[in-house]
């Protein structure tokens, strides 16, 4: 059963598969993507976390849900990827890239040549390569779709230790503004950039400084709540944003300057 009432975010029909769907974010954006009708595909390189989310999500709305295997930075397991969804769901309608990953490094002469090429690989050239699959397999059925790219704030405004993850997500800035002028008019390339969530990542944070800070830093004075993702999710998955495209989209309580 789905919850959604407005025309303007229904997504009944349509194929969804989104990366770094079993928690945090991620997992957000699928149950909303599920309320409103969507078959939804989640994936990460925990394949039974997966699964259990999914089958969570499709027992609360009714609707198709799986929960698939994938390490973003490989891109076999790109490819494998949208063919199981494919086969399983259909061909896909909407592409969210949101696995995403900033380890912690001692320094930036100990970043490992392995820690760089993983930071890269699971932030940028994972997505571009998924990327190039959902848009030739749009294009060759010449279909309508929309790409959904979730960047950071780190991408115009790293901190010291997130260094290549802000480069990382500062490309894939880069690529979603490019794809839109490649793909248009037919697919429309989007991002989200969230500044700090309070997902499971933040119990590693002390949180009464984290407070403080938020306080000082962050125009409304917190951080933000993982539901508070769902309404530029839905916005940029469905045809409310029939006329948005290569937007870089700011979910941060307003803590990056840069303008967008």
């Amino acid at each position: 059963m789905t919850t959604g009432t407005d025309p303007l975010f229904e997504l009944s029909g349509k194929v969804v598969a989104i990366t770094g769907g079993s928690r945090g974010l991620g997992r957000q954006m699928a149950e909303a993507f599920a309320c409103r009708g969507a078959r939804v595909a989640i994936a990460s390189r925990k394949r039974e976390a997966c699964e259990a989310a999914a089958a969570e999500i499709s027992a609360a709305t009714g609707s198709d849900v799986i929960g698939l295997g994938l390490h973003v930075g490989r891109w076999e397991q790109c490819e494998t990827f949208v063919e199981e969804v494919t086969d399983r769901l259909g061909p896909i309608d909407v592409l969210v890239n949101n696995a995403g990953s900033s380890p912690l490094y001692p320094s930036l002469a100990g970043v490992s040549e392995g820690l760089f090429d993983s930071v890269i690989g699971l932030n940028m050239k994972g997505p571009f390569r998924l990327c190039a699959l959902v848009a030739e397999q749009m294009q060759a059925r010449d279909a309508e779709g929309s790409i959904i790219n979730v960047s950071s704030i780190a991408a115009v405004q790293p901190s010291a230790i997130e260094v290549p993850y802000g480069m990382a997500k500062a490309g894939l800035n880069n690529l979603t503004v490019a794809l839109a002028h490649m793909l248009g008019p037919k697919i429309r390339v989007n991002c989200i950039m969230p500044g700090p969530f309070l997902t499971d990542i933040a119990n590693a944070w002390d949180l009464e400084a984290f407070a403080e800070t938020a306080r000082e830093r962050i125009p409304l004075g917190r951080g933000g709540q993982p539901d508070e993702i769902v309404g530029a999710a839905l916005y940029l998955a469905s045809p409310a944003s029939s006329y948005t495209t290569g937007a870089i989209l700011k979910v941060d309580g307003g803590l990056a300057w840069p303008p967008a």
